[in-house]
């Protein structure tokens, strides 16, 4: 039996689920309401869960979003979810991009774009980047020079950053990486996020969406 990745079981469930909230209406030759699909979705995940429908991977996900929707009914935007998922992880499903060559050209467009960006500093304690507002990316350089290799990936890279979220999860995705979310706890920089890229976009966890 083929054990199956975050990546893949996460976007089963996604595809799935916008499936069968198609077939529905389709079924009943009707136009739902945003509030009608997040019901439906909502629902249609609570079963998902109870039945065990789809990898354990995805499990602390369904539950996230099951509170979610039961608290935020259509705002929730669980069908919206869905659909972010799909295209973030289908973008990336058939990629053959060098994941180093990638980190590396997104680097480049950053710089471009003015960003403050640092590959040559070993942090390992705590640090205050003086960046007056600019937006910034600071990477140790033990992991910047040997976490890649041959242009590959070979071991997940923390990227410190200070910036709007969603500019840099859409420039990492246009060069085919997936980023995690960001967490300020575990940042090494003062008033930045960590951020992670993992080998094969292989992330343990649903990646940054994109709004």
């Amino acid at each position: 039996m083929n054990s199956q990745t975050y990546n893949q079981a996460v976007l089963e469930l996604a595809r799935a689920g916008l499936a069968d909230l198609t077939a529905s209406a389709q079924a009943k030759k009707a136009q739902r309401t945003a509030a009608q699909e997040s019901h439906f979705l909502c629902n249609w995940m609570v079963e998902a869960l109870k039945e065990k429908r789809f990898s354990k991977l995805v499990a602390n996900d369904l539950t996230a979003w099951i509170r979610m929707a039961r608290s935020q009914g259509a705002g929730a935007e669980l069908k919206r979810l869905l659909e972010r998922i799909v295209h973030q992880y289908e973008s990336v499903e058939n990629s053959h991009v060098e994941l180093g060559t990638a980190l590396n050209a997104m680097i480049a467009e950053l710089t471009q774009l003015e960003w403050l960006v640092f590959t040559d500093t070993e942090i390992n304690t705590k640090l205050k980047l003086d960046a007056d507002g600019q937006s910034s990316l600071v990477i140790d350089v033990k992991e910047f020079t040997q976490h890649i290799q041959d242009n590959q990936l070979i071991k997940p890279i923390n990227l410190y950053v200070r910036a709007d979220e969603q500019l840099l999860t859409q420039v990492a995705l246009s060069h085919g990486l997936l980023i995690s979310l960001g967490n300020k706890k575990t940042s090494l920089i003062k008033h930045h996020k960590t951020y992670q890229v993992y080998p094969k976009n292989q992330l343990p966890a649903l990646c940054q969406l994109l709004v």
